[in-house]
């Protein structure tokens, strides 16, 4: 069973060098992993649906605003019997909770390139402040975005039950971002 990270998704928020409303992605480019153990086995699942909006200027860093929506829906590990399973109410609860949501509060610079940004992550209905370090490079006209996130799937009720069990999925979730605006 999977309960791959709701929030990862959710995370994925790293902002590309466009100002404005809905950032264009490079959807075939960008990528939003969960990455996590079941049994002692490495598994990774892939969000397939996301949107985000953002506005960055990496001259000034400290007015970004960044905003990732996550369809949890979306998510897929490989194996539809486990992508159904883990939209249950006992994982991700997907009709109750049919997104994960990031909303950046802060954004700054911490060297050439790299930032962090600071926010709240919501996965089903419970809201924690996170830190994803980001790593802006260009390529070609197309700013990418890369972070990786640690996350505790338990502290968003993510494996509920039985499955709550850290021998059986690990607590540690880590979300792999890439977010690639689309060229112009």
């Amino acid at each position: 069973m999977t309960f791959i990270l709701y929030g990862a998704a959710a995370l994925a928020l790293l902002p590309p060098l466009v100002a404005g409303a809905q950032t264009p992605l490079d959807m075939q480019k960008s990528s939003i992993v969960a990455g996590f153990r079941q049994m002692g086995v490495p598994l990774d699942g892939k969000f397939q649906k996301y949107a985000l909006d953002m506005q960055f200027d990496p001259a000034r860093p400290e007015q970004a605003r960044v905003r990732l929506e996550v369809d949890v829906h979306s998510f897929d590990i490989g194996d539809e019997s486990y992508n159904r399973e883990v939209r249950s109410k006992t994982w991700f609860n997907a009709a109750a909770f049919p997104k994960a949501v990031f909303v950046s509060s802060a954004v700054r610079q911490t060297g050439p390139g790299r930032f962090t940004v600071q926010g709240q992550l919501t996965i089903k209905g419970k809201t924690a402040e996170v830190a994803i370090p980001v790593q802006l490079s260009q390529a070609g006209k197309a700013s990418v975005f890369d972070g990786t996130l640690p996350i505790k799937r338990l502290q968003f009720n993510i494996g509920e039950q039985e499955w709550k069990d850290t021998s059986l999925v690990a607590d540690e979730v880590t979300l792999k971002l890439r977010l690639v605006t689309a060229s112009q």
